[in-house]
């Protein structure tokens, strides 16, 4: 861990009189034991940060709290942009850890930044432990052929996700496509035409997505996509962009050149769903795009 990286209201001024730092360091010490036992309740990294934030708030209040690491592509946001900020770069020895950012509306004092750097030391090892069991288990959840998640993964991932929507009343959509006559592609072709179409739609639809949607290959010739922040309307644009997209994109497999098309169905998050339920409604949704007369996109009844 070092210094800040940068403060974007420049150089910072001495704690105000009201500001004691002697007592503010006496909390911080009782408030690094209550971290460290908190952080112990979780191994995923976005709920670790939340509940830091959370949990260092009453002596350091702050707006927004920001997390990335750029080698396993992770950011996490809490909270909202704000006009200062302090980042700190994490490191454990010489393991990076990832980058920190506070915002307020405030300049940040020095005394508080001496407490920050303190607390930040009770996250460092539950981080990186909640780093080592995530990189594990993205391991354990993709999709060999594709190269995308599996269903294991959906599973987790769409349980989190709905956690994490109804936690911040916010939004999120799902996808689910399937490829249009992929019997026949490999009772005419074979399986391993069969699976390079497979790897083609894979990769025509991960080209489309957006840096926050996720890919799962559910099975067979279906595919997932799940959207945060997304609307039925922002979900059905992606949608119509991948149907389109994959029906224009040649397909040469071994030689072959073969024609693809897929169905999608969408739905968006309401309060009442269970993973369950959102993914029914995707579902019902594809069925009716097939019914329909393939190679198009439906919506689920949000009413």
């Amino acid at each position: 861990m070092s210094k800040p990286l940068h403060t974007l209201a420049g150089k910072l001024q001495d704690a105000p009189p009201q500001l004691n730092k002697q007592a503010l360091r006496q909390q911080s010490g009782r408030k690094a034991l209550e971290i460290t036992q908190a952080l112990q309740t979780t191994l995923d990294p976005e709920r670790l940060i939340e509940v830091f934030s959370e949990q260092i708030s009453a002596l350091i209040p702050h707006h927004g709290l920001r997390y990335r690491n750029d080698d396993l592509n992770l950011e996490v946001r809490v909270g909202r942009q704000a006009r200062h900020s302090c980042t700190y770069k994490l490191n454990l020895g010489d393991e990076p850890l990832g980058k920190l950012t506070f915002r307020r509306s405030q300049k940040f004092r020095e005394a508080e930044t001496e407490i920050i750097e303190q607390l930040l030391c009770s996250l460092l090892y539950p981080l990186r432990n909640a780093l080592l069991y995530q990189d594990a288990l993205q391991l354990a959840q993709k999709d060999p052929l594709t190269g995308t998640c599996n269903r294991a993964a959906l599973d987790e991932m769409l349980r989190r996700e709905l956690s994490h929507t109804e936690r911040h009343d916010s939004s999120c959509a799902l996808i689910v496509l399937d490829i249009d006559h992929f019997k026949s592609i490999n009772d005419r072709y074979g399986h391993i035409i069969g699976d390079c179409a497979l790897r083609a739609v894979a990769n025509t639809a991960g080209s489309c997505i957006r840096d926050g949607d996720l890919l799962f290959r559910y099975g067979g010739e279906e595919f997932v996509v799940l959207m945060r922040e997304t609307d039925l309307e922002g979900a059905r644009l992606l949608a119509e962009r991948i149907r389109h997209n994959i029906e224009n994109t040649p397909c040469q497999c071994s030689g072959a050149s073969i024609d693809l098309t897929v169905s999608a169905g969408v739905a968006a998050f309401r309060k009442e769903d269970s993973p369950l339920s959102l993914f029914a409604r995707a579902d019902r949704a594809l069925y009716q795009a097939k019914q329909g007369g393939r190679n198009r996109v439906c919506m689920a009844d949000e009413e």
